[in-house]
């Protein structure tokens, strides 16, 4: 772009020094006492849309503008007044097959259970000939790409519902859950039980926390990430007894390893079959147990009863709202409050939330525009202050998602994403412009990903050897060895006695992959490939702005959190006049689309949108 971002490496060195960042505490102790009527505005709006949603266009904020403050909060938590939620349900591509169930932990074990068997995945080995295990080898490979294409489809699906849904405080939990219970679709390796989880997110997320953290802890997704079906008796694991502490309920120093090892005991034979929770009675260790200072024959419930029964509990959870909707600011006698406020409410979610969303701290100075958008909350907001209906194929969510830091369904750890300031480093911000660009000026040569595998080269050369007349062996090899004139060359004696030992294999795992691919692309339904349906000439002329300061002023409102300081948006207004070659925006008006989506790159590209 010829306009070089107002001094961007300058605002970004500011950024990245804090200046943009939270502030200092104002008090000591935040003012949780109730925002009063007349403290009551669009602004006071818009934060809350920004805090408790994704955002919202001014029609969504003059909306809970016009409202109480009461009001506005119930709308938004128990969607009092707000529209029902006739949303689309997903919709599958019908890849899985009874077979595939109990999926095996990997392809060393799929090929030793099909010698053993004679057959796996529900597919039967050849009786005869060449690579008699290869169908099965086929279908293992398959349901890794099927069951990653279509946990894509799911994280699209969910998106949309992000972007659409008038109950948006419902999804932002959604979101808030999958950080914190985290799993990942690279270990269950089963889109179904991603699914099913992400739905539990959206149906208790606003419930009392006891009845979601019973619900995760028996969730098949759960259970097949943080290893159930090795926690038996006798041989506890203690993965998940761990994390149920450290990362779901209580934090670090609030148990000891004997904690960990009597929580795992009673979590024994909790596994599943399927979709669905399996207690496994024969495997479950019914002894005495002595966790937190209390002896009993506990099972699962029972241990997560007695942590929610702690202090500790109510107030690592309470903090952990508190940072992701108000601010990592928090004093440790406002955790205690808190956490009083969300035990003596018995964990319920959604009163604990009104009570925050209506208190005056909320609405602070040091809060408001103080909190780094994260991925998808940044990139789904965009979409929404835009009024965009449906979030765009090109550029790819998934895609984009993953560049920033936050790929739906894929956290990195158990503990989730950092989130805070590391989100953004200079690379990352620079994406975040790029987001910006391809949304605005799609990219001509996007080719979408769920048709195109990541490793493209190796599967696509297989593809073009075997076209060419190569057998399965000679196709499959490195692109350098497949080559005729190196196995006549410079390999020698070497080269022919591997040739003929791939020509006597029982399966060959690269074929495999490829073949693996091409039936995944065959049965999973390919994500619709629309740009974004854009008209800022229509937004800027039914608003009736005259002149490029009316334009960026409009855009700071719409957009802005935080807003550029005047000499910046004088500087953005002089370089959309400079495009326009004309401070008369209406005289433009036949080729004015353009130069404000130049508008639109360069200011979402400010550090100062990155927060919210």
């Amino acid at each position: 772009m010829r306009f070089k971002l107002i001094d961007l490496r300058t605002a970004l060195v500011r950024f990245v020094a804090g200046i943009c960042v939270a502030a200092a505490p104002i008090w000591a102790h935040g003012d949780f006492s109730p925002i009063e009527p007349e403290n009551w505005g669009e602004a006071e709006a818009r934060h809350l849309l920004e805090r408790a949603g994704f955002g919202g266009t001014p029609a969504e904020v003059a909306v809970l503008a016009a409202l109480s403050p009461e009001a506005a909060v119930r709308r938004l938590v128990y969607f009092e007044g707000a529209p029902e939620a006739k949303l689309p349900d997903f919709e599958p591509s019908g890849i899985f097959d009874a077979g595939l169930d109990p999926f095996p932990p990997s392809r060393p074990a799929t090929t030793a259970l099909a010698r053993q068997q004679g057959g796996a995945l529900g597919i039967q080995a050849r009786p005869s000939g060449n690579r008699p295990l290869q169908p099965v080898v086929n279908a293992f490979f398959y349901w890794l790409r099927a069951s990653r294409l279509e946990t894509d489809r799911v994280a699209y699906w969910w998106a949309n519902r992000m972007l659409s849904s008038p109950r948006p405080l419902q999804e932002r939990m959604a979101l808030f859950w999958h950080g914190h219970f985290a799993t990942n679709e690279d270990k269950v390796r089963d889109y179904r039980k991603m699914l099913q989880q992400l739905r539990l997110f959206q149906r208790l997320g606003l419930g009392d926390f006891r009845t979601l953290l019973i619900a995760v802890a028996q969730d098949p997704a759960m259970l097949a990430f943080l290893d159930a079906g090795v926690n038996v008796k006798g041989s506890p694991n203690e993965n998940f007894a761990r994390e149920i502490m450290e990362l779901f309920t209580m934090g670090v120093g609030r148990y000891d390893e004997a904690d960990v090892r009597e929580a795992a005991r009673a979590f024994t034979g909790w596994n599943y079959r399927g979709l669905d929770f399996n207690l496994q009675a024969e495997a479950h260790d019914g002894g005495i147990k002595r966790f937190l200072g209390q002896e009993g024959r506990f099972d699962g419930v029972d241990v997560i009863d007695i942590i929610l029964a702690q202090d500790a509990a109510a107030e690592f959870i309470a903090g952990k709202l508190h940072r992701h909707f108000l601010s990592e600011t928090l004093s440790a006698d406002d955790r205690r409050q808190l956490g009083g406020w969300l035990k003596s409410a018995n964990y319920d979610i959604a009163a604990f939330l009104e009570r925050l969303l209506l208190s005056r701290r909320f609405y602070a100075a040091d809060v408001v525009g103080t909190r780094i958008k994260g991925p998808v909350e940044f990139v789904i907001s965009t979409y929404r202050k835009l009024g965009l209906e449906a979030v765009p194929g090109a550029p790819d969510f998934n895609t984009v998602a993953e560049s920033l830091g936050q790929r739906l369904m894929h956290p990195p750890t158990v503990a989730g994403w950092s989130e805070g300031r590391s989100w953004i480093t200079p690379s990352l911000l620079f994406e975040r412009g790029n987001f910006v660009l391809d949304l605005a000026f799609p990219d001509i040569a996007f080719v979408p990903p769920d048709r195109y595998p990541s490793y493209g080269a190796e599967i696509l050369g297989v593809h073009e050897r075997l076209r060419a007349g190569m057998d399965i062996s000679r196709a499959t090899r490195p692109a350098a060895m497949a080559s005729g004139g190196m196995e006549s060359g410079g390999m020698g004696e070497m080269a022919a006695s591997n040739l003929l030992a791939d020509r006597d294999e029982a399966f060959n795992t690269r074929y495999g992959s490829y073949r693996g691919w091409q039936m995944a692309i065959e049965r999973v339904k390919p994500i619709p490939r629309h740009t974004a349906r854009l008209d800022l000439t229509g937004m800027v002329l039914r608003e009736g702005l005259e002149t490029p300061q009316e334009v960026v002023g409009h855009l700071v409102e719409r957009f802005f959190s935080v807003a550029p300081d005047p000499a910046t948006q004088s500087a953005l207004a002089e370089y959309l006049e400079g495009e326009l070659g004309t401070g008369d925006v209406r005289a433009a008006a036949s080729y004015l689309e353009e130069p404000l989506r130049l508008l639109l790159h360069a200011l979402l590209s400010r550090p100062e949108y990155q927060l919210g």
